[in-house]
């Protein structure tokens, strides 16, 4: 605890960082004053935009229901605003008497440019402005390569390799001391222009399929310690088996920092020191480690190269003539392309609001190597329904499928039917979501289609493409267009 610790009050605003334990910023604030109050904004730019899902917004305002319950438990309150934050969060300040706001900052283009018009609004007003880095283990411009002029990583095993190297941060602790806020203080918070958090319908939203973890950071950790407990340690294998509950189901609460990323990385690190004597166990760990640090290497890369979230990064991709057929689009969003691996994994995704990692990389795959329609439709239809919804996360993978990002193998395209065979060989997770074709034999399913009348007669569909004429083509295409710019 700081010796210099204020009775000001101070503001905290929330954003990407729906908890109060191992939250770096929220920390900072506690060791400054003893009288912080949370603060979250409804944003209209970010509540209405296109690709807003109803699973992710519905999730994010049950995180903010037990955060709120956590703030009363410390005596203090999260006040919730709505409206433009450059204008509201200010006001707050200043109706509240708030010495400073702190906030963690953020990747996204959006983000950080609000948050600079945010702070000239605050210091106008003579408020100070704290703002740190919480969302990531090396914040952006501490992993560059050895180069002399030693610029951010383009490709991710480098970047791994030298992520790997630096010392990993613990930790901070949970805020425990009382807020002992006066009850003119208290009134004065709830009298600010603050809302109750809405429900669902309030905002227009409505959404009744669940979610892979319940909401908040309770459940978070405990998935986290179920998880490194057991599955971790058999990661490496049943990460690529849609119908076996494999993964960790953390990824909605990262994306909201329902747990703290320092947190996860601990326990992943206490996970791997009780195994290191289990060779296959420690490539589960790993290997889900590993995708951590992708995570981070897809923060860092739009963090630098902000265009990334409008636009291909890779130059022969910027004039890509893309077929954009939007009957074919439409037949990849019904889940009714006839492929039954693609179809089953997008009715997952509308029914649930998410999908397995593996098929997000299938069916991504298929709209831009057998469709041939920009992958920019698939990224804006996923952050349309996904409850884990991340753009750097989201747009990396996107660009990955496409061949058009940051990735040393720039073509790469998946044959559905095989990887249907490989990643659900018995038809399981395919007949969950493909009903109609439930009691057909696993041979069939695999098979490549159905007749016109077979597909009738079980109310499916046959192929819309058929993908080795698509394959060749899309190769052809590409490369005309790699001669265009070499």
């Amino acid at each position: 605890m700081s010796d210099t610790i204020t009775s000001d009050l101070v503001l905290f605003w929330h954003r990407r960082d729906l908890r109060l334990s191992d939250n770096q910023g929220l920390h900072a604030a506690f060791e400054r004053s003893e009288k912080v109050i949370g603060v979250f904004c409804l944003d209209p730019h970010l509540l209405n935009a296109d690709d807003v899902a109803p699973a992710r917004v519905s999730y994010m305002l049950g995180c903010l229901r037990e955060l709120a319950t956590s703030y009363r438990t410390l005596g203090s309150r999260l006040l919730v605003v709505q409206g433009d934050p450059i204008a509201t969060l200010p006001t707050l300040a200043i109706a509240v008497g708030a010495s400073a706001v702190y906030w963690n900052r953020d990747v996204e283009p959006y983000a950080r440019q609000r948050d600079r018009e945010v702070a000239a609004e605050l210091r106008d007003r003579q408020i100070s402005v704290e703002a740190g880095w919480d969302q990531l283990m090396h914040i952006p411009g501490a992993i560059r390569t050895s180069t002399i002029d030693s610029k951010p990583y383009t490709v991710f095993t480098p970047f791994r390799k030298n992520w790997s190297r630096q010392p990993q941060t613990d930790p901070v602790p949970s805020p425990t001391r009382a807020i002992d806020l006066t009850p003119a203080e208290l009134q004065s918070a709830q009298q600010a222009g603050t809302i109750e958090i809405p429900s669902d319908g309030a905002l227009g939203i409505e959404w009744n399929g669940g979610f892979p973890i319940a909401p908040g950071e309770a459940a978070a950790k405990a998935k986290l310690k179920q998880f490194v407990a057991d599955a971790i340690f058999r990661y490496h294998t049943d990460r690529e088996l849609p119908s076996v509950v494999g993964t960790s189901g953390l990824s909605a609460a990262l994306k909201f920092g329902a747990i703290g990323i320092r947190e996860v990385w601990q326990a992943t690190h206490q996970a791997a020191k009780g195994c290191r004597n289990d060779v296959a166990a420690s490539d589960g760990v790993r290997t889900w480690q590993d995708e951590l640090i992708w995570r981070e290497f897809y923060q860092t890369v739009l963090y630098f190269f902000p265009a990334l979230a409008d636009g291909p990064y890779r130059e022969m991709w910027q004039d890509f003539p893309w077929e954009n057929d939007r009957r074919k689009f439409q037949a990849w969003c019904d889940g009714r392309t006839g492929y039954p691996i693609v179809d089953a994994a997008m009715r997952q995704l509308k029914e649930t609001g998410w999908m397995h990692n593996r098929c997000r990389m299938i069916v991504a795959s298929f709209l831009t190597k057998d469709l041939c329609i920009d992958w920019r439709w698939g990224e804006r239809y996923f952050m349309q329904h996904l409850v884990d919804g991340d753009l750097a996360a989201n747009n990396g993978g996107w660009q990955w499928s496409a061949s058009s990002g940051m990735d040393p193998k720039p073509l790469r395209i998946f044959n559905p039917t095989t990887q249907g065979k490989k990643f659900d060989p018995d038809a399981t997770y395919i007949r969950k979501w493909l009903p109609e074709i439930r009691t057909l034999e696993t041979k069939r399913i695999h098979g490549g289609g159905l007749t016109p009348l077979e597909a009738q007669s079980y109310g499916y569909v046959t192929p819309i493409v058929d993908h080795t004429v698509q394959q060749k083509r899309f190769k052809e295409i590409y490369k005309q267009q790699k001669e265009k710019y070499s």
